[in-house]
């Protein structure tokens, strides 16, 4: 089962973790807007159907790969606050080593994978977030 959900509305972790609990193991990963350099606010913008068609390709490569039970993503976009839930992301599978490689897998690739553009609001000023070297190396060892 994949289930890929991109809401503005917060996300419930509770509810979400009880529904992927698929098989014999869950992995899961819940990313928080950090308050780094100052940042008080960050947007998120996505381009409908776009984005969710891009987390559904890599939930099912992850399926696939690692024979998984399930596979979820679920994405908050537009206004958000340092604390915020920005994403979870689980993964069930019989056993914990693949649970937890595809769980490593989607964060990795999606954070460079999907279409999302980021704006910080720092002492009053927005930027736009460039996309960074590390992310694109945490998701090419994947690509092979």
């Amino acid at each position: 089962m994949i289930r890929i959900l991109v809401s503005l509305s917060p996300i419930d972790v509770a509810a979400e973790q009880e529904r992927a609990e698929l098989d014999g193991a869950l992995a899961t990963f819940t990313g928080m807007v950090r308050a780094d350099d100052g940042v008080t606010e960050l947007m998120l913008e996505h381009y409908p159907g776009a984005t969710e068609r891009a987390l559904q390709v890599l939930a099912e490569e992850a399926v696939q790969r690692w024979s998984l039970a399930g596979a979820t993503i679920v994405h908050r976009v537009g206004r958000m606050v340092p604390g915020d839930r920005i994403v979870f992301v689980a993964t069930s599978a019989s056993h914990r080593a693949e649970a937890l490689q595809a769980c490593a897998f989607l964060i990795d690739r999606l954070k460079t994978d999907a279409p999302f553009w980021k704006r910080e609001q720092v002492a009053g000023q927005h930027r736009w977030v460039e996309a960074r070297a590390s992310d694109d190396q945490s998701a090419a060892k994947w690509r092979s």
